[in-house]
């Protein structure tokens, strides 16, 4: 795409605040260097206004669809007028396709984008037993990708037990043949550790998990991006476990998207 036009689709991203949004640049790029005659734009709405502007996105007949981040995933699982069964399962959404007839389509593709970018990265989550810290809306939608992938085991570590107690039912009600225990903060005897918290974020935050009982035998990820070495993959690091990052969760997921909404010349 050298210049928008009256032929341009369209595409936006929806988020609460929304200046630190780094998707426009990416699937930008994306669209340029697959010919699509294509832009997304950021579009800046509170919570209060979200019903309205979707509704208003439906009768825009040249957009291909939107992606939903903070603070709109829950929100949006009950603006679409379809929504797959693992999206509802999780309770969220975070990309819409707009079908010609107006109809919004939603998924949720935070844990396939987790999921894909383990196995790009040669980790192959089936048959696995996983450790996963966290309960919250992207450890929800891992721990279901995790169960969908095959894995023979899933130990849900929270800090408030009641999210985690929530996550296992959901979770045993979709897929049965997965056993689901509440863990604590020991990640030991397991093949994959997760973290799915937002610790690491900043500095000084305390370790999601006790990194002392790591063994050169385990795989720790990550889901944070920034610092790309967390304070516990260095501890994973020195105790000898092989790390993977945050960021293919992000490419991987990005890759997703463009397909479900159609980015394509």
């Amino acid at each position: 795409m050298t210049e928008v036009t009256g032929r341009t689709k369209v595409w936006a991203i929806l988020a609460d605040p929304i200046h630190h949004v780094k998707t426009p640049q990416a699937l930008n790029a994306h669209m340029r260097e697959r010919g699509v005659d294509g832009v997304l734009i950021p579009a800046h709405v509170g919570a209060d206004d979200l019903a309205g502007l979707v509704s208003g996105l439906k009768a825009m007949r040249n957009l291909g669809g939107f992606i939903v981040t903070v603070p709109h995933k829950t929100a949006m699982v009950d603006l679409c007028d379809e929504v797959s069964e693992p999206a509802r399962a999780i309770g969220a959404v975070n990309t819409v396709r707009r079908n010609a007839d107006g109809r919004l389509v939603g998924e949720m593709l935070d844990g396939a984008g987790f999921v894909a970018g383990l196995r790009q990265g040669g980790i192959e989550p089936n048959g696995k037993s996983v450790y996963l810290a966290g309960a919250g809306g992207a450890a929800n939608a891992i721990a279901f990708a995790l169960a969908e992938a095959g894995v023979s085991s899933l130990i849900i570590a929270n800090r408030t037990r009641s999210k985690g107690e929530d996550l296992k039912q959901r979770l045993e009600q979709r897929y049965p043949s997965v056993p689901v225990e509440i863990g604590t903060p020991d990640p030991s005897g397991h093949d994959i550790v997760v973290n799915a918290t937002s610790l690491g974020l900043r500095e000084g935050d305390p370790l999601p998990l006790d990194a002392s009982r790591l063994s050169p035998n385990q795989v720790v990820a990550e889901i944070i991006m920034q610092p790309e070495t967390t304070a516990l993959l260095a501890a994973a690091k020195e105790r000898g476990c092989r790390t993977h990052p945050g960021r293919p969760m992000l490419s991987c997921q990005l890759d997703l998207m463009a397909d479900f909404m159609g980015m394509h010349p």
